[in-house]
Protein backbone atom coordinates (compact mmCIF):
# COMPACT_ATOMS: atom_id res chain seq x y z
CA UNK A 1 0.00 0.00 0.00
CA UNK A 2 1.31 3.59 -0.97
CA UNK A 3 2.22 5.83 1.99
CA UNK A 4 0.50 9.88 1.02
CA UNK A 5 2.74 12.19 1.14
CA UNK A 6 1.92 14.80 3.97
CA UNK A 7 3.89 17.04 5.93
CA UNK A 8 3.93 14.63 9.16
CA UNK A 9 5.77 11.94 7.04
CA UNK A 10 8.31 14.47 5.61
CA UNK A 11 9.16 15.66 9.07
CA UNK A 12 9.55 11.59 9.71
CA UNK A 13 11.72 11.98 6.99
CA UNK A 14 13.95 14.56 8.60
CA UNK A 15 14.19 13.23 11.46
CA UNK A 16 15.75 10.17 10.37
CA UNK A 17 18.18 12.11 9.36
CA UNK A 18 18.57 13.88 12.70
CA UNK A 19 18.22 10.42 14.49
CA UNK A 20 21.35 8.83 11.92
CA UNK A 21 18.74 5.90 11.41
CA UNK A 22 20.15 4.77 7.89
CA UNK A 23 18.25 1.69 8.30
CA UNK A 24 14.86 3.96 8.64
CA UNK A 25 16.00 6.26 6.42
CA UNK A 26 16.43 3.66 3.85
CA UNK A 27 13.32 2.39 4.17
CA UNK A 28 11.71 5.52 2.95
CA UNK A 29 13.71 4.69 -0.41
CA UNK A 30 12.62 3.04 -3.68
CA UNK A 31 15.09 0.49 -4.67
CA UNK A 32 16.23 2.61 -7.46
CA UNK A 33 16.94 5.92 -5.72
CA UNK A 34 18.68 8.51 -6.44
CA UNK A 35 20.25 11.21 -4.34
CA UNK A 36 22.05 14.97 -6.01
CA UNK A 37 23.64 15.67 -2.84
CA UNK A 38 24.70 19.66 -2.54
CA UNK A 39 28.52 19.37 -3.33
CA UNK A 40 30.11 17.33 -5.42
CA UNK A 41 32.72 16.94 -8.22
CA UNK A 42 30.33 16.31 -11.00
CA UNK A 43 28.41 19.43 -12.73
CA UNK A 44 26.53 20.33 -12.97
CA UNK A 45 24.47 18.29 -10.13
CA UNK A 46 27.55 17.79 -7.70
CA UNK A 47 27.53 14.13 -6.51
CA UNK A 48 25.08 11.52 -7.88
CA UNK A 49 24.33 8.06 -5.36
CA UNK A 50 22.43 5.92 -7.06
CA UNK A 51 20.09 3.09 -4.72
CA UNK A 52 20.23 2.32 -1.15
CA UNK A 53 22.88 0.41 -1.20
CA UNK A 54 25.47 3.70 -2.38
CA UNK A 55 23.29 6.28 -0.19
CA UNK A 56 23.74 4.19 3.03
CA UNK A 57 27.21 4.35 2.98
CA UNK A 58 27.80 7.48 2.19
CA UNK A 59 25.32 8.35 5.38
CA UNK A 60 26.94 6.36 7.74
CA UNK A 61 30.49 7.76 6.39
CA UNK A 62 29.25 11.39 6.46
CA UNK A 63 27.53 10.30 10.23
CA UNK A 64 31.28 9.24 11.55
CA UNK A 65 32.99 12.49 10.01
CA UNK A 66 30.05 14.37 11.48
CA UNK A 67 28.74 13.14 14.74
CA UNK A 68 26.80 16.12 15.86
CA UNK A 69 25.24 16.77 11.87
CA UNK A 70 21.38 17.92 12.63
CA UNK A 71 19.02 19.91 10.45
CA UNK A 72 16.64 22.18 12.42
CA UNK A 73 14.78 25.38 11.42
CA UNK A 74 12.65 23.09 9.58
CA UNK A 75 9.64 23.80 6.66
CA UNK A 76 7.86 21.67 4.60
CA UNK A 77 5.43 21.84 1.55
CA UNK A 78 3.85 18.96 -0.60
CA UNK A 79 3.93 19.98 -4.06
CA UNK A 80 1.24 17.33 -5.23
CA UNK A 81 1.20 13.64 -4.26
CA UNK A 82 4.65 13.08 -5.86
CA UNK A 83 6.64 16.16 -4.88
CA UNK A 84 7.66 18.25 -1.68
CA UNK A 85 10.11 20.41 -0.31
CA UNK A 86 11.87 20.81 2.96
CA UNK A 87 13.58 23.44 3.81
CA UNK A 88 16.31 23.55 6.74
CA UNK A 89 19.10 24.95 8.15
CA UNK A 90 21.60 22.33 8.58
CA UNK A 91 24.67 22.04 11.13
CA UNK A 92 27.62 20.81 12.51
CA UNK A 93 31.23 20.27 13.08
CA UNK A 94 33.24 17.52 11.13
CA UNK A 95 36.21 15.97 13.46
CA UNK A 96 38.62 17.34 11.71
CA UNK A 97 37.00 20.91 10.96
CA UNK A 98 35.54 23.95 12.08
CA UNK A 99 31.68 24.24 12.78
CA UNK A 100 29.21 25.00 9.85
CA UNK A 101 26.02 26.32 9.46
CA UNK A 102 24.25 25.82 5.68
CA UNK A 103 20.61 27.40 5.02
CA UNK A 104 19.18 24.34 2.39
CA UNK A 105 16.70 22.45 1.03
CA UNK A 106 15.71 19.50 -0.17
CA UNK A 107 13.42 18.57 -3.37
CA UNK A 108 11.83 15.73 -3.18
CA UNK A 109 10.00 12.90 -5.77
CA UNK A 110 8.12 9.85 -4.42
CA UNK A 111 6.43 7.35 -6.28
CA UNK A 112 4.19 4.99 -4.65
CA UNK A 113 4.95 6.97 -1.48
CA UNK A 114 8.94 6.00 -1.77
CA UNK A 115 11.33 8.38 -2.40
CA UNK A 116 12.81 8.26 -5.76
CA UNK A 117 15.18 11.08 -5.75
CA UNK A 118 16.05 13.77 -3.14
CA UNK A 119 17.80 16.72 -4.69
CA UNK A 120 19.92 18.88 -2.11
CA UNK A 121 20.86 22.33 -2.11
CA UNK A 122 22.79 24.27 0.53
CA UNK A 123 23.74 28.32 0.63
CA UNK A 124 27.69 29.18 1.22
CA UNK A 125 28.25 32.26 2.44
CA UNK A 126 31.87 33.75 1.73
Amino acid sequence: MSRVITIDYLEELCQGFNQQDVEGILSSFATDCEWLMARGPNAPEGRRCIGKEEIGAVLRARYVEIPDMRWEEMRHWVCDENKALSEWVVRGTPRDGAAFEYLGCDLWEFKDGLVTKKDTYWKFIS
